[in-house]
């Protein structure tokens, strides 16, 4: 394995002329550092897109010891050259948006208005989704919680599926038809839920929308013609996808019902952008060097206590969105293997590496096994009730017992750190392109 230095890229072409899409996706239960690795490749990015989640999702991105936290909005803004899409798989909470984008630019970034679009065909998050979420979730009672971050993801993704819905194009269209609807809605959720009706501020919300309506309007576009454009311009483009959430926790291919409510593989670039399977070139899986969860749901890997808490305090392991503690845990192998098999990476940007610097031995688990009849199971388990019955082999490596935050080339790390690194590969079958050694924007190592 060589280092190598320079410039940091992303695909561009697919051989035929056309630009492709960098897709760069979270391998986990999501926190793995995807917002650094966007702000690595967007330094030459002219295009970062958002294809799915809402404000459920939590980017971190530090810049000259300034935090900017990113919920919403693509990571691309620390680039001001750079535009930004919120495509139609996205869901999108108006009031939070704004909120965001103000807190963002008193924190020195400028502009975020000239550099945002919006699709027309993205859906709306309402009071009532908020309220539904949180009901749901207390309906849920003890032990039966699924994590769920309160920002009406779930409830609004529903509504969707049930084709109940409200678009960006409805709130620019009549607002008397968009108000109407509104109050459809929120009767039928009061139906549902009868104390949400002490709750709801349906006129005042209606009142806020009318003035989000003309502050949206300049950013709405066909994001779906605007990528097509910008993928099979003549003029080399790059173009970054960010993706929210995780592959674990995928509504279809993570460990449900402890999901979210989206596609966060790779399957939702292609529904949430409008973009076809050609145009996207280098995945990129975006991996801790240890796993962390935050919500409930299976953990097979799960630290015992005190050694958790080390890594969470070293780590900083608590949800940008929610604050709440995150679980750790050790690398996973037969999940990161499952979600290879999903997504196809080119490549891994495994980060956090420097918190396990005082770690001795540093473990991985490699294989699951019945504790009732000691079988190896080939396959990642789609039942929560099946994961009470397995216990997990380890490798163990020795740990390097020495500070990697100050390493910026391969070659330098401890040789028990090299080692660790190197059979993450050979256990994975994919190639490591970038270590994570700290939280500063300059705290990385690009291998090759």
């Amino acid at each position: 394995m060589e280092a190598t230095t320079g410039a940091v890229g992303a695909s561009s072409a697919d051989g035929s002329g056309h630009n492709t899409a960098t897709v760069v996706l979270g391998v986990q239960f999501g926190d793995e550092g995807k917002g650094k690795i966007v702000d690595l490749l967007c330094q030459n990015a002219n295009i970062v897109c958002r294809c799915q989640g809402g404000n459920n999702a939590g980017h971190t991105v530090v810049v000259e010891n300034t935090s900017y936290d990113f919920h919403l909005l693509p990571s691309g803004f620390i680039n001001p050259s750079c535009m930004n899409v919120l495509g139609n798989g996205v869901v999108i909470n108006l009031s939070g948006l704004f909120e965001e984008i103000e807190k963002n630019e008193k924190k020195g970034l400028a502009d975020l208005h000239k550099r945002l679009f919006i699709s027309s065909r993205a859906h709306l998050v309402f009071q009532f989704h908020l309220l539904a979420d949180l009901y749901e979730e207390e309906l849920r009672g003890s032990g039966k919680k699924i994590g769920t971050t309160m920002k009406g993801i779930g409830p609004t993704y529903s509504c969707k599926a049930s084709r109940n819905s409200l678009r960006v194009a409805d709130l620019l269209d009549d607002f008397n038809a968009f108000s109407e609807k509104y109050r459809d809605l929120s009767n039928n959720y009061c139906k549902r839920y009868p104390k949400m009706r002490e709750e709801l501020t349906t006129e005042d919300e209606l009142k806020k929308h009318e003035e989000f309506r003309e502050r949206i309007k300049p950013l709405v576009r066909d994001t779906v013609k605007y990528l097509s454009d910008e993928l099979n311009s003549k003029s080399k483009k790059v173009i970054i996808v960010e993706g929210a959430n995780a592959t674990m926790l995928d509504l279809d291919f993570g460990t449900y019902p402890m999901v979210t409510s989206s596609n966060s593989s790779i399957g939702g670039v292609f529904t949430g952008l409008g973009i076809p399977p050609r145009s996207v070139g280098d995945i990129y899986g975006v991996c801790k060097a240890y796993t962390t969860r935050v919500g409930e749901g299976c953990f097979p890997t799960q630290m015992p206590e005190g050694v958790d808490e080390v890594i969470r305090q070293k780590g900083h392991e608590f949800g940008v969105t929610t604050g709440r503690p995150r679980r750790c845990g050790w690398l996973d192998m037969v999940m990161l293997k499952y979600a290879n098999r999903i997504n196809g990476f080119t490549a891994i940007a495994l980060t956090k590496l420097d918190i396990l610097d005082d770690c001795d031995p540093v473990k991985i688990g490699i294989s699951y096994k019945s504790k009732k009849t000691g079988e190896v199971m080939d396959d990642f388990p789609a039942s929560q009730n099946q994961f009470e019955d397995i216990e997990v082999e380890y490798l163990e490596l020795p740990g390097w017992k020495s500070p990697t935050t100050h390493i910026r080339n391969f070659d330098n790390l401890p040789l028990n750190a090299k080692n660790y690194i190197r059979k993450f590969e050979e256990l994975m079958g994919v190639k490591v392109k970038w270590i994570g050694v700290g939280s500063a924007r300059d705290a990385i190592i690009t291998v090759y």
